[in-house]
């Protein structure tokens, strides 16, 4: 006797399918056109990204350089804390060789890769292995005028640092914003001293065109650990006054109406310039990781805003050896780098510290090494499939790391 055939409703197949990894749904795409299709549509790619979000599938790339090439990579790490977060594999960047990118982001699981001497860029969905190069700017760049040398000066060098990826969630628009340096010199002096301006560019996926926005009083100071954007916004630490005067500021920039504004940092501590205030984002909220700057025990205390309000989550005591955290992962788990620059691991659920199995001896600018964690997505970047000379993949050699 025949059994009877069940089919389930479309709606419930594709509510399943969206619980499923990027690397499956990949695989999917060739089971029928429908899928294919469903799988591009914004509200499963939407249900795919909530599923990761709620069940906090992250996913870590550790951002190295190479001590025989020089070279910037990646080591992809298990999200397992059974496995010690091994590197699973390599990711190198031929589209950046001999550069040194930086790396901003995730914003729903893409990244920007910046370089930030030449004007080279791309946004990356490590999940889908989709690669976008952004354009280069056509902005002007304006004259300098010495009113003591009464002359114009020589534009000698332009640089790209502290950028942020983010969404306008109002014209459904993923934007790069990046920081341009102008330095300019008197060309006839033998020993020139240099003169500064600043610009401000806008890159927009929709338009695929970058644009120059008005440039804020207050320039970053420092990079926030790993990500810099939260729900449409942008931050990074700025200030103002020098050592006992400085006060430490809030720099942050609306994706969505492309305005900048200025917030104070609360006084976590008693003097700003004895301590390290690093931000973050943990657990989608803005934090700030503090920590004294020279001490041989060091503790750490995380600190989360909402709504403008800033409290306490939780206090590490005196971590001997430690000089610097790297970022959370899962869990609240907390990577660090010691004095000999290896990468630790503290378990927020143990109050334990180990050593991970990462072999960075052999790495090059040792001190230079981030974490930079992101959420699998499914979002198009209208880019092309990796290929070798953007992006090569390879298997980490054998269990102990590279």
């Amino acid at each position: 006797m025949q059994r009877p055939r069940f089919e389930l409703p479309e709606a419930l197949v594709m509510e399943i399918l969206s619980k499923l990894p990027v690397k499956s749904l990949t695989r999917f795409n060739c089971v029928c056109k429908y899928w294919c299709s469903s799988f591009q549509t914004p509200h499963f790619i939407s249900n795919n990204y909530q599923n990761n979000l709620e069940n906090n599938n992250l996913n870590l790339l550790l951002s190295r350089c190479d001590g025989n090439t020089f070279q910037r990579y990646f080591s992809q790490l298990s999200n397992e804390k059974y496995q010690n977060y091994i590197v699973k594999q390599n990711i190198h960047l031929p589209f950046f060789r001999n550069d040194l990118p930086s790396v901003y982001g995730a914003c729903h699981g893409l990244l920007c890769l910046l370089d930030p001497l030449k004007d080279k860029a791309a946004i990356w969905n490590p999940s889908t292995r989709e690669f976008k190069i952004l354009p280069p700017s056509s902005i002007q760049r304006p004259p300098y005028f010495s009113p003591f040398e009464e002359t114009y000066l020589t534009l000698d060098d332009v640089s790209f640092n502290d950028a942020a990826l983010g969404f306008d969630s109002k014209t459904d628009d993923y934007k790069v914003i990046r920081f341009v340096t102008l330095t300019f010199v008197n060309s006839e002096e033998q020993y020139p001293h240099p003169h500064f301006m600043y610009q401000v560019e806008l890159y927009s996926l929709r338009s695929n065109s970058w644009q120059e926005i008005p440039c804020p009083d207050y320039k970053p100071t420092e990079t926030p650990l790993g990500n810099n954007y939260v729900d449409g916004i942008c931050y990074w630490k700025t200030g103002t006054g020098a050592y006992l005067d400085f006060r430490g500021l809030i720099l942050s920039f609306d994706m969505g109406n492309e305005k900048f504004s200025i917030l104070p940092i609360p006084e976590f501590v008693g003097s700003f310039p004895e301590y390290h205030v690093d931000l973050l984002v943990f657990n989608g909220s803005l934090g700030a990781i503090v920590y004294p700057r020279e001490r041989m025990d060091t503790s750490f205390d995380l600190w989360v805003t909402n709504e403008g309000v800033w409290t306490k989550q939780f206090n590490i005591k005196s971590i001997s050896g430690v000089v610097h955290p790297l970022g959370f992962g899962k869990n609240g788990d907390l990577f660090l780098r010691d004095t000999n620059d290896e990468v630790l691991l503290f378990d927020a659920s143990t109050q334990e510290l180990k050593e991970l199995q990462i072999n960075t001896y052999l790495d090059h600018f040792r001190f230079d090494i981030s974490l930079h964690a992101y959420l699998e997505s499914l979002v198009h970047i209208n880019g092309i499939q990796e290929i070798e000379k953007h992006v090569i993949r390879q298997p980490a050699r054998d269990a102990s790391n590279e």
